[in-house]
């Protein structure tokens, strides 16, 4: 029987660390520890495809949470389902006990079991809802209050109005006015255009 244990975090700049340490505690070997850096909406996950193609009947695996494994409600007991049924391996949720396929393998501790992985999926999935739907509450908030999202323009010279002016009067040529403002033509024209309107109000 060999031990694995398996990371996820949905983002780059999260920290792994409190599950790491959790899975050194279990002893589970560092080249055994498969991590994930990205959402929890599906499996398609190359750390955890890895991990499934190595894993092999009676050995165990070990996860700090069932929202680690997975998000996604059915997903999650479709893989439970593929992991203990299917590949036989036995998997310990270090933060739920009952979800501890080692123990309770009648059909009451069976049972007990579904009931508990069922619930926790459920609440794994209605978290990621509940963040998606802050998440859109947050940026619409922000826009409400003229919040600008994305990449944020250039900033204009001091002198852009004469600068516009001098290529409206034609006393300079288009090339030399981007070239004054370090931007290209496109640029250039656009911010001409939100110029004019800002002058207008």
């Amino acid at each position: 029987m060999d031990i694995y244990g398996y990371i996820r975090v949905s983002t780059k700049e999260q920290n792994e660390d409190r599950q790491l340490i959790a899975l050194h505690e279990q002893n589970v070997p560092e080249r055994n520890i498969y991590t994930d850096k990205q959402s929890g909406k599906d499996f398609d996950r190359p750390q955890y495809k890895r991990l499934i193609r190595r894993m092999k009947k009676d050995d165990l695996l070990y996860i700090k949470s069932i929202d680690r494994l997975g998000r996604n409600y059915s997903e999650i007991l479709e893989q439970w389902r593929i992991l203990t049924k299917e590949k036989c391996i036995d998997i310990v949720v270090l933060d739920m006990p009952l979800l501890d396929t080692r123990r309770g393998k009648d059909l009451m501790g069976t049972f007990l079991s579904d009931i508990v992985l069922q619930v926790l999926s459920f609440v794994a999935e209605n978290e990621r809802v509940n963040i998606r739907q802050r998440q859109a509450e947050g940026i619409a908030a922000a826009k409400a209050r003229g919040v600008r999202f994305g990449r944020q323009g250039k900033e204009l010279p001091d002198n852009f109005g004469h600068i516009v002016s001098e290529w409206e009067e034609k006393r300079i040529s288009c090339g030399e006015a981007t070239a004054m403002c370090g931007m290209s033509e496109s640029t250039f024209y656009r911010r001409v255009r939100e110029y004019r309107l800002s002058a207008k109000k």
